[in-house]
């Protein structure tokens, strides 16, 4: 009990003496701030006490005027070169991008005839008893799709690496067609036997 007794008693002393503390500091602060003596340096400093309320600031320097005037104009030629060159630019990709999917519509048709000729010759195997020189055509026939499939391929992966560079070079894309290309071309593997 006695021990509790004199916890509390510390505790009080340390909370008066830290209110005391505080009073004192506060005091101190008004004091000098109505003490504080006016400086005449040159400078003038603003803080909370001399900020004007109900006035404006005004900038020391010259007006914003013809340089000013001469800066925007050279931001406005400047940004229309630069937009002239991206323009090129994206015409450059855009050109190369579209011959790239003109050769892979080639192959794709090409690849599409040699599988209907195919096709027919099958078909015409059936109502012919050749049978020795049609395994021989066919075999032709499947090695040249096959080729053609290879080729179609690789335009099709020089042309997704052309939409990357065009990309990379700023160019969106809508100009390069990326978002149409994933439809162009049909799968030809689907009627290979």
């Amino acid at each position: 009990m006695k021990h509790t007794k004199l916890m509390a008693i510390v505790t009080l002393l340390l909370l008066g003496a830290s209110a005391a503390a505080a009073q004192a500091l506060g005091d101190y602060a008004r004091a000098v701030r109505k003490n504080k003596a006016e400086t005449s340096s040159t400078a003038r400093h603003y803080d909370n006490d001399n900020l004007p309320t109900n006035e404006t600031l005004s900038v020391v320097g010259p007006p914003p005027g013809a340089d000013a005037k001469a800066g925007q104009k050279a931001a406005a030629v400047a940004s229309s070169a630069a937009t002239a060159e991206r323009q090129k630019s994206a015409e450059e990709w855009t050109d190369k991008i579209a011959k790239q999917k003109a050769k892979i519509d080639s192959l794709n048709h090409e690849i599409d005839l040699d599988q209907r000729e195919l096709h027919l010759r099958v078909a015409a195997q059936y109502s012919d008893s050749s049978a020795s020189a049609l395994a021989i055509h066919e075999a032709q026939y499947r090695s040249d799709i096959d080729a053609k499939q290879k080729a179609l391929d690789a335009a099709r992966q020089q042309l997704d690496e052309m939409q990357e560079q065009a990309r990379k070079a700023g160019v969106t894309e809508n100009a390069t067609g990326k978002d149409n290309n994933k439809n162009s071309g049909k799968d030809n593997n689907k009627d290979k036997e």
